[in-house]
């Protein structure tokens, strides 16, 4: 495939933040999504002269016309050639490629014979930065992780479950991600879902997992992780390293929790792995890691779980191969949405390519669905 044209344009993420939307040989789109809750050891989403330097840049350069990208290692070629762009006009660049040369079937120009379809990690009662203002959870989201045969169930279970916490809980505030906002603690929050997923192995026969992104460097100050809604008991309360690993240990236990993401701060490799010594569950980094190849080698044996997220890094080749690292080593890769997010679901493609077993994208809203809907349609192709 050759490059004829390329057009950058701005647009509107799920938060109404401008990202960029960049369309190759005037067919192609692809956008790329933003944090609310980023890593300090992420990559610099545009270069400090802002979007609107690099789309003028994009659309007067002359230099993409006529280059050639056969392969998915052609990229390189994007990469050497405009590190300017930084990680979010790479990232929308990169994915546009792919739908262009596969015609849109990006999971099967990059493998096809992938043979799994990743289960959908849903977001279903948030807080932390997700939530902008008012009394709300500290911990960021409160997760599902259902146990099903086929992805359209798993998908079903998660709606159903969202829509019956929603009744339950008798609010309409939401946060970011489309995450039911209430103002409860953390442990009435974990008792609910407890008891919504318990019900709903009775009435349905399907098993759903709970699962946390904690976020804590969100609200870690001093040495201290300050909750500010830790229970109906102890309205404030500070922990320090220590007690944050059996605070969290006891929610593990406890809630039969299977998945926990970021519970420390993004740069206590220790802590996270003394918890995953302790317990089962996936202890995931995420501003651990950052979809960091450096950083994800110096925690292999702290996790056993990471996030991807390709626009951490800007870089499609260094998110393929983290998640082939990952793999690798026993660490269970979970790609991911962002909490500023769009229409674009190219990362839906690359779990399915890739292997990826697990995929974090939210529940409710378009654009969260935009990644469910394609897993979906990739599934029937597949049967």
């Amino acid at each position: 495939m050759r490059i004829k044209r390329v057009k950058a344009e701005k647009i509107l993420n799920s938060r109404r933040q401008p990202t960029i939307q960049i369309t190759v040989n005037g067919k192609y789109s692809a956008a790329a999504p933003s944090g609310a809750s980023t890593g300090e050891h992420e990559i610099q989403a545009y270069p400090k002269e802002g979007i609107d330097y690099v789309i003028k840049f994009i659309n007067s350069y002359k230099g993409f016309e006529g280059m050639k990208v056969e392969r998915f290692e052609d990229l390189q070629t994007i990469e050497d050639f405009l590190p300017i762009l930084k990680g979010n006009p790479v990232i929308a660049l990169e994915f546009a490629i792919l739908k262009a040369i596969s015609n849109n079937n990006v999971w099967k120009f990059l493998n096809p014979n992938a043979d799994s379809i990743p289960m959908p990690l849903g977001n279903v009662i948030g807080g932390g930065a997700h939530v902008k203002s008012g009394e709300k959870p500290d911990i960021q989201e409160f997760l599902l992780l259902p146990r099903t045969r086929s992805f359209k169930e798993a998908k079903f279970v998660n709606e159903y479950i969202h829509k019956t916490v929603g009744r339950k809980l008798g609010i309409r505030k939401m946060t970011d991600e489309g995450a039911w906002a209430p103002k409860l603690d953390t442990i009435s929050i974990l008792a609910l879902l407890q008891e919504v997923v318990e019900k709903t192995r009775t009435e349905l026969g399907i098993k759903v997992s709970l699962g946390l992104d904690v976020a804590a460097s969100e609200f870690f100050k001093n040495s201290q992780y300050k909750y500010s809604n830790y229970s109906k008991e102890n309205a404030k309360r500070s922990l320090n390293r220590k007690e944050q690993i059996s605070f969290i240990e006891l929610l593990i236990k406890k809630y039969d929790l299977k998945f926990v993401e970021d519970p420390f701060q993004q740069n206590d490799f220790e802590s996270f792995k003394e918890l995953k010594n302790r317990t089962t569950a996936l202890i995931c980094g995420d501003d651990l890691i950052t979809t960091n190849m450096e950083r994800l080698q110096k925690a292999k044996d702290c996790i056993n779980s990471v996030i991807i997220k390709p626009n951490q890094i800007g870089s499609l080749l260094k998110t393929r191969e983290a998640v082939m690292f990952a793999k690798k080593n026993g660490i269970t890769p979970v790609i991911s949405h962002r909490s500023g997010e769009t229409m674009d679901a190219t990362i839906s493609h690359l779990a399915v390519a890739w292997g990826i077993p697990i995929i974090k994208c939210g529940i409710h809203g378009k654009e969260r669905q935009a990644k469910l809907k394609e897993l979906l349609k990739i599934e029937k192709e597949k049967l």
